[in-house]
């Protein structure tokens, strides 16, 4: 058998190979869920993802021969070790054919990068942010992946406790039952809490009404997860390119805002109808059919996924959860929603897994960012 060479991405075609690696090694997978495409290509291009004005990154490819056999990406983010005072570099995008030859020798390359940084361990899977797709799948691979997190194989985890890789932090998902109509005891502490607060909804005609708060959004975020595990504060230009790349899919009336009498955002949730089967069809592109399915699952639709909930920190424990998922729930009724993933939240936050106790759900899958001491 052919040696493992480890190639370094430093083109723009090379790294087009490093994107279209995963398309090939899932092909027939039916429960992976492709990228975007243009997202993928703007998140690890090194012209276009601010992240790099802080942070340093870099790809790598696996051949037997000339036949592409895995990846890999390095990043060392400062404002990470900055803040965590742990000195620490991220492995992400990583996928790999099952061969343990191949998973070794792409981490180990990794590994090799990280020492030349001084650094002490490496973990992931992480990306750039939060907001990057993380933590490697460990339960579930028999469930519909979606388009915010990682599918993979079921043999990758165990390569990596193979190559010396421990549990660092576990994250788990629900998928969520939507009541046929309104919970009669959220609605009702809904309307208590916004009267009590002098709170009210954002009354969103347009997209533009909900544009103008989405520096806001972004503030809130980056002050109320500034706590949460692996998390880095984000910079102006990081806002404004993820407010660019995904607020024209957004539906307004799928972003409950919650604003002070002042008009000041206080909480917002986002919630998408779901585009995993849309992304299949097109695999993850745009041309020349994907913007059709993409655009049919966006306006019918039975699943959605809930992808991020915040509340002001002065408001939390006031019962500002009850507005948003009162709001959110009627918005599912109304779209004849019936199933929703909630995405990845950390096993250790109990405070939003206790918001599904009024609904008939189920834990059905689990990821883990792994770590190794160098």
């Amino acid at each position: 058998m052919m040696a493992v060479i480890i190639r370094e991405v430093t083109t723009k075609k090379q790294l087009r190979t490093f994107i279209d690696f995963s398309l090939k090694l899932y092909d027939k997978n039916p429960y992976w869920v492709p990228p975007l495409y243009f997202d993928e290509l703007n998140t690890l291009d090194w012209d276009k993802n601010p992240a790099f004005e802080d942070a340093q990154a870099r790809y790598w490819l696996a051949y037997r021969g000339n036949q592409v056999v895995g990846r890999i990406a390095g990043i060392y983010n400062p404002k990470y070790v900055q803040k965590w005072g742990k000195k620490n570099v991220r492995f992400g995008w990583i996928d790999f054919i099952n061969d343990e030859e191949v998973s070794a020798a792409l981490l180990k390359t990794v590994e090799d990068w990280a020492r030349t940084l001084n650094m002490e361990a490496v973990h992931g899977p992480l990306g750039f942010t939060d907001l990057d797709p993380e933590g490697m799948l460990i339960e579930g691979f028999e469930e519909l992946g979606t388009l915010a997190l990682i599918y993979n194989y079921e043999y990758y985890p165990e390569h990596l406790k193979k190559l010396g890789y421990e549990k660092e932090i576990d994250w788990l998902e629900y998928e969520i039952h939507v009541p046929e109509k309104p919970i009669e005891k959220i609605s009702k502490a809904a309307e208590i809490v916004l009267k009590r607060n002098n709170l009210h909804i954002l009354e969103v005609n347009h997209k533009k009404d909900l544009l103008r708060y989405s520096k806001e959004l972004f503030y809130l975020l980056d002050d109320e997860y500034s706590h949460l595990f692996g998390t880095v504060p984000l910079s102006e230009k990081q806002m404004e390119t993820y407010i660019n790349q995904y607020f024209g899919f957004i539906s307004p009336e799928f972003v409950p805002v919650v604003l002070d009498e002042n008009n000041k955002m206080i909480a917002f949730g986002i919630v998408m109808p779901s585009l995993s089967i849309a992304l299949q069809k097109s695999k993850g592109k745009l041309f020349p059919l994907g913007w059709y399915y993409l655009l049919r699952a966006l306006k019918k639709n039975d699943r959605a996924d809930l992808y991020l909930i915040a509340v002001k920190s002065e408001y939390q424990g006031k019962g500002i959860n009850a507005v948003l998922m009162d709001k959110i729930n009627q918005v599912f009724i109304n779209k004849g929603i019936t199933i929703v993933e909630t995405n990845a939240e950390l096993e250790t936050n109990t405070d939003v897994q206790g918001q599904w106790k009024y609904y008939e759900k189920r834990q059905h899958k689990r990821r883990r960012c792994f770590i190794k001491t160098l």
